[in-house]
């Protein structure tokens, strides 16, 4: 089965290079996320824009804005991206450098690091990037949850926050990254009610296929085989890995012990066609 990773990350962020190599134990380089993706059977994937200066690690307050995939130069052909918003920059050039990367076929939406930076999703400092993503027809992705870093503010991360602008602005479709962990079954709710709102299956787990094994046994994932069952809308989940966290292929596996055998096909694959449906250019 060809699968759609709706979930990566590709930065040149310390964080991230620090976690391949320590952690999950992958190769982070564009040569090893195309072998992943082959040996995954990935079709294609939707990388997250963010950045950081030599000033300060990420959360970046400096950081231009859009992030991007800074690592671009070693992308493979079928990575679309989301670029990354920082809303302490998020003035008229910002907000123009934002249309120029939205004009572009690769970008299949845009991300909001909720919890990274101190902003709730209905915050006015947002509502310019909705419009751009109402007007140019691309999902909005915001990370909700635990937070990779401790500087994150986990109140602005809560997926509860994410329903007043998914009510006001009807017009956008709206992805929960990581479906709100450990707030799944919150984030339940909010996919069943907002009929614009959808969530990712990514970064539920760090480290190897070893670790990936030793989760799945016990009662540590209890609280989200609950959620998913109570919200029923399997039609509105997406697979992702939120890679370098993890293994590609490994999580996929990892991600199929959740999801009725009935429901797998959409999501792993249909429903990030029906969210992000500039990736059709790129199968």
């Amino acid at each position: 089965m060809k699968i759609i990773d709706a979930h990566i990350h590709f930065s040149d962020i310390e964080t991230f290079h620090h976690t391949a190599n320590e952690l999950s134990r992958v190769d982070y380089s564009g040569k090893g996320l195309q072998k992943e993706m082959e040996e995954g059977n990935v079709e294609v994937a939707v990388g997250m824009g963010v950045t950081e200066t030599t000033e300060m690690g990420f959360p970046d307050h400096h950081a231009d804005s859009p992030m991007g995939l800074d690592l671009e130069k070693e992308l493979p052909g079928n990575v679309a991206a989301c670029p990354g918003i920082n809303p302490y920059q998020l003035g008229k050039s910002g907000l123009d450098a934002l249309e120029n990367e939205l004009k572009k076929r690769q970008v299949a939406g845009v991300k909001i690091y909720l919890g990274y930076y101190p902003y709730y999703a209905y915050d006015n400092v947002y509502q310019p990037v909705y419009d751009l993503a109402a007007a140019y027809d691309v999902p909005v992705v915001f990370h909700t949850g635990d937070t990779y870093s401790e500087r994150g503010l986990l109140k602005y991360a809560h997926p509860l926050t994410l329903d007043e602008v998914a009510v006001l602005r009807r017009d956008v479709n709206f992805v929960m990254a990581h479906l709100g962990d450990p707030w799944v079954l919150t984030g339940a709710e909010l996919v069943y009610k907002n009929p614009n709102l959808f969530a990712d299956l990514s970064g539920w787990v760090v480290g190897t296929n070893e670790t990936l094994a030793g989760k799945l046994k016990g009662n540590y994932f209890d609280h989200v085989r609950h959620a998913l069952t109570f919200c029923g809308h399997y039609e509105k989940l997406l697979f992702g890995t939120d890679w370098p966290l993890v293994p590609i292929k490994g999580y996929a596996e990892f991600i199929g012990d959740f999801i009725p055998s009935r429901h797998v096909e959409d999501v792993f694959y249909n429903n990030a066609l029906r969210v992000f449906p500039r990736l059709n250019h790129l199968k």
